[in-house]
């Protein structure tokens, strides 16, 4: 139900925007979020955002990338700038749903190296 794409092979410095496209409305979902996984790392919440538009940023990732989504494409993006190599990962987008208990929707990731 969810399809991250974006990935790429990006210089120390540079940006890339991913995207998560939902395969229905995404007001059916409480909260969306960004994980990423390092080689040989656990998996990291990076940042969220609720349905209100709220969001919440990773220390590591502040003032350096954005959350936002886009209701009317039921798309959900992460404009990720001044890249580092530590920021080299598979990131996952992540959706929880509206039912008790609630179920969690996770795409398939898109792998995002930083590297000169």
């Amino acid at each position: 139900q969810l399809v991250e794409s974006g990935g790429g092979l990006v210089q120390p410095g540079g940006s890339l925007r991913l995207s998560c496209a939902a395969s229905r409305s995404i007001f059916s979902f409480s909260v969306m979020r960004w994980y990423r996984q390092a080689p040989g790392k656990q998996r990291e919440l990076v940042a969220s955002i609720i349905i209100g538009g709220s969001t919440n940023y990773a220390e590591p990732v502040k003032g350096r990338f954005t959350i936002s989504k886009d209701n009317a494409k039921n798309t959900m993006y992460l404009q990720m700038n001044s890249l580092k190599p530590e920021d080299t990962a598979v990131y996952f987008c992540n959706a929880r749903g509206l039912g008790l208990p609630p179920p969690d929707y996770w795409g398939q990731g898109t792998l995002v190296t930083v590297s000169s």
